[in-house]
């Protein structure tokens, strides 16, 4: 594979897209066993990243709910579809 980004340095953007390509790739067949491993591992880290991202913005939003008197309250936010399905 070519030499790629630090997951850490992308944005969500960024990684999501890139986890977008690995799985059409993925599904296309036409990769190596060799290369389909190094995709899929890729894609597990991606996964892991865009997860954690997630749940910790979905944190903050809950965080963030006022009541309509102005009063900070606590609201959960909705958890995230944490599946392996993956949905294009």
């Amino acid at each position: 594979m070519a030499e790629q980004k630090s997951i850490e340095e992308m944005s969500y953007k960024e990684a999501s897209q890139e986890l977008e390509r690995i799985v059409r790739s993925l599904e296309s067949g036409e990769l190596e066993l060799e290369e389909s491993l190094e995709s899929y591992t890729r894609g597990v880290e991606l996964l892991k990243s865009l997860r954690g991202r997630l749940a910790t913005v979905e944190q903050k939003v809950s965080v963030l709910m006022k009541d309509v008197d102005g009063v900070d309250t606590l609201v959960p936010g909705e958890a995230a579809d944490t599946s392996d399905a993956l949905k294009l």
